[in-house]
């Protein structure tokens, strides 16, 4: 018997272990002995037919980890500003950027956080942006000298580079319909990794030690160094792969949606802040000038002049100065964005936007025409979910603990295609060279939920639906990975039985 062939006997899931008494055989047959052949059959099939997806998920991943980096290159005129004495009234600041850009509407202001950053005017319904971006006109907050306009999107303010890797990594810029390709993956990721985990581990033996399962086989040959290589590198990446899975599916279409009523439920949901403003904020008749408004192409105390109050029944605005200097008094240190009332009726919000650590997620909520605080939204006192989901998005899109967070994201991205290299360099070693050159490799053998026991069986049935139920495209293509091998089997049992009555 080859080398080759001995592996494939060993790796095989009824083969015995002879070293094993009977006793213990019959004990493992009731634990992981029985489960393996089970999680050896997902784990080879969702290789397979899942990993197209997770390589384009992990390419696309990888090009975004760097994009951060890149943006501080490609946009760095914008970005930055020779540092002056004295800044200029946020107010003028906006102005400025109006004389330079009087189309659409303003809708936030993202002041300078640190000497030698210009701030950031973002308008909205500007012609040839789309409804969910911005346009982004920085300014300098020294001179009040507009140093360019970009395209900006989400809330971490990212720009042109940046959006449009996200969006290839998000959806390939298909829309809604590509999200589904990154929803997959996710949702088949940690089943792949956990099962990897799982079935590397297991294979330990009495003479084996901590180095071997961490460490891949320099002196192994053909199939089992590559699996030596998979097996070493998926140990150290899985982790960090299943946190990649976990936090993709909280925001992602269809898990993400009923991840989102679950913690409703469990009432860990964000909290938000309100915006309306009652009758006696709204000021003398209970309602909101119209102008100031972030529909207006100005707003009140943003010309670099003291407004005068309204001689007419509706009240004057504040102006955005005003509204700044109460977000300071309340605790609310830069990074900020000062977003404009939607409408009469409607307030200032004022909220921190630093997703680097340590968080900063407060937020309040400004009168237009009293300029008093009418809500408060403080990061301490999030539920634990809501602070949890909010650590795990900020980890997965690589801001929470800035390069040093990007470059353990492109590290995984580049052990995941690494990952899947192996496995299907090992799926191409199994085919039987002697008949066919060019055949793929063999299937794990069917058949194997029949060896898990029925006591284990039934509750592994129960939980597989409720987390289908909870990630449809896991279910869903769960269901279709079942049919398609129920049909297959059907189809080669018809065979046999033709061939045995041709015999």
């Amino acid at each position: 018997m080859s080398t080759e062939q001995r592996l494939a006997s060993s790796d095989s899931p009824g083969s015995p272990d002879p070293t094993r008494s009977g006793e213990d055989r019959a004990v493992r047959r009731t634990g992981w002995a029985a489960l393996r052949p089970l999680v050896l059959r997902l784990h080879f099939y969702a290789g397979v037919l899942i990993a197209p997806f997770l390589l384009v998920a992990a390419v696309t991943g990888l090009l975004y980890a760097c994009s951060f980096q890149a943006e501080k290159i490609a946009y760095a005129h914008e970005l930055t500003a020779p540092v002056g004495k004295e800044k200029l009234p946020l107010s003028q600041q906006v102005a400025d950027a109006r004389k330079a850009h009087p189309e659409g509407k303003i809708a936030a202001v993202r002041p300078a956080p640190q000497p030698g950053d210009t701030t950031r005017v973002l308008l909205s319904d500007v012609p040839g942006v789309s409804d969910d971006h911005q346009l982004a006109v920085f300014v300098d907050p020294y001179t009040g000298n507009v140093r360019g306009a970009l395209e900006t999107y989400g809330s971490t303010g990212a720009l042109p580079l940046r959006t449009w890797l996200d969006a290839l990594h998000r959806d390939l810029h298909l829309g809604e319909g590509g999200r589904l390709y990154s929803e997959l993956a996710a949702s088949w990721l940690w089943v792949v990794a956990g099962g990897g985990l799982a079935l590397w581990i297991g294979r330990k033996r009495k003479n084996r030690t901590l180095r071997a399962l961490a460490l891949p086989d320099r002196t192994a040959t053909g199939r089992r160094r590559t699996l030596s290589w998979h097996g070493a590198l998926g140990l150290w990446a899985a982790v960090g792969l299943i946190f990649l899975s976990a936090t993709g599916l909280t925001w992602s279409a269809y898990a993400g949606a009923n991840i989102g009523d679950l913690r409703e439920s469990l009432g860990q949901a964000t909290p938000t802040i309100s915006t309306a403003v009652t009758e006696s904020d709204a000021g003398h008749d209970g309602h909101s000038s119209s102008s100031g408004r972030a529909g207006m192409p100005d707003m009140p105390g943003m010309g670099g002049t003291k407004e005068k109050p309204s001689s007419g029944s509706a009240p004057s605005d504040v102006g955005i100065d005003k509204v700044l200097r109460a977000a300071r008094a309340q605790g609310l240190s830069d990074p900020v964005e000062v977003g404009l009332p939607t409408d009469e009726g409607t307030a200032y919000v004022v909220k921190q936007v630093q997703r680097s650590w340590p968080e900063k997620q407060d937020a309040i909520a400004v009168a237009p025409a009293t300029g008093k605080v009418t809500d408060v939204s403080r990061f301490a006192d999030y539920p634990v979910l809501a602070k949890l989901t909010r650590y795990g998005i900020d980890l997965h899109t690589g801001t929470l603990f800035g390069i040093a967070n990007q470059i353990a994201l492109a590290a995984l991205a580049l052990a995941l295609i690494f990952l899947i290299l192996w496995g299907y360099r090992m799926w191409w070693q199994r085919r039987p060279t002697r008949d066919r050159a060019l055949s793929f490799g063999r299937p794990i053998p069917r058949g194997a939920w029949r060896q898990v026991p029925l006591p284990v069986l039934i509750p592994l049935v129960l939980t597989v639906g409720a987390v289908g139920w909870l990630i449809p495209l896991l279910g869903i293509s769960l269901v279709a990975f079942l049919a398609v091998d129920i049909a297959l089997g059907a189809l080669a049992r018809r065979r046999r039985v033709s061939t045995a009555a041709g015999d």
